[in-house]
């Protein structure tokens, strides 16, 4: 089906690399930052599609004064890869001369990289983008407390993904080709790249142990105090956490969680990720869940071929194919009916 949101954002994208002007600027850069951040929402559910926490849209909310206040690894990860996703949008499309008065940062062109180059061509502008994802970004945690500096932190980290996977192209220049010297400027990695990235600092994330007895003396210079000294120990590319994750394998309606009963699972299959092979252990066995096959007719178009002139006719084909979920075990058991659910939310 026809994808009309993402249809009218490109249209509009399209329009601000037409009429570049300083009356468009603001409209072009809103636009930008929505597209951004919903790339990071579908790199989310990509990341964790055979997680038991599969980013659901209950978790997709960055302002906190509306109701998001979990604090979880899985929060962390949420607003880390909005963050990424809305700099990497905003530094392409400067870049790509999108934006009025705004391209290549070529700050460093002409000065030594290293041995045998130096920089030049058109680096992507990720000052640009850093600089403006933060703007709009950090502007919606409106908050003082813990787990607004929390969010913020993460903010950068996701940030600072972007920066940490871009990588160096280079040119060749010498007589003949011999490349004497290079000359390299530094481009946006797949996004793809920086979703694996903070996917395994998701798994390093780092939980925040606040000191209790100045933050219940209620002043809010202690609390203060507090926050910044906890803080002080941790990286900038770092993700933290204040609280635990819930049990992820049963629902909890006032958590906005599903469960894990009903969801599919993969037995089988060519070039599975390590997650995807894990995915029915982790989904349903772990969770006190068996694995149900359901055998499922797809039907589709098929040997078409083409008529003088000028029409298409089909076949239509029915193939049975073969799907894995997880559903309640019998009563009565089985040979898993004692088995212990791991209650470990965010991994194994």
């Amino acid at each position: 089906p026809m994808d009309y949101p993402r249809l009218l954002m490109s249209l509009f994208l399209w329009s601000c690399s037409i009429f570049k002007s300083s009356s468009w600027y603001g409209f072009c850069i809103h636009i930008s930052v929505q597209v951004g951040a919903q790339l990071g929402v579908e790199e989310c559910k990509y990341q964790f599609a055979w997680d038991r926490w599969n980013c659901p849209e209950s978790a997709l909310q960055l302002s906190t004064h509306n109701g998001l206040r979990s604090a979880t690894r899985e929060t962390s990860f949420v607003h880390a890869i909005s963050s990424a996703g809305v700099m990497y949008i905003l530094t392409r499309n400067c870049s790509m001369g999108d934006f009025d008065n705004c391209g290549c940062d070529d700050s460093r062109n002409g000065q030594t990289g290293g041995k045998g180059w130096i920089w030049g061509g058109c680096s992507d502008n990720a000052e640009f983008g850093q600089r403006i994802s933060k703007q709009y970004v950090d502007a919606l945690e409106t908050g003082q407390d813990s787990r607004a500096a929390m969010n913020l932190h993460n903010n950068e980290a996701g940030r600072m993904a972007v920066k940490a996977t871009m990588r160096r192209s280079c040119k060749c220049h010498g007589v003949s080709g011999s490349c004497n010297i290079q000359t390299c400027w530094l481009q946006l990695s797949d996004f793809r790249e920086i979703g694996n990235y903070l996917k395994v600092k998701h798994g390093q994330a780092q939980k925040l142990e606040l000191d209790k007895r100045r933050m219940r003396a209620g002043n809010s210079a202690d609390n203060r105090g507090a926050i910044a000294d906890a803080f002080s120990t941790i990286g900038r590319t770092e993700l933290i956490y204040l609280e635990d994750s819930p049990d992820y394998c049963v629902k909890n309606t006032s958590l906005g969680l599903h469960g894990t009963e009903g969801r599919e699972c993969l037995q089988s299959g060519k070039n599975l990720s390590q997650w995807e092979k894990r995915s029915c252990k982790r989904l349903c066995h772990e969770c006190g869940l068996k694995v149900e096959e359901r055998k499922t007719e797809i039907v589709s178009s098929c040997n078409c071929k083409f008529h003088w002139c000028c029409t298409v006719k089909c076949e239509q084909c029915t193939q049975v194919v073969t799907k894995h979920f997880c559903s309640k075990r019998d009563r009565n058991g089985g040979p898993f009916h004692n088995v212990k659910r791991k209650n470990r939310g965010h991994r194994d």
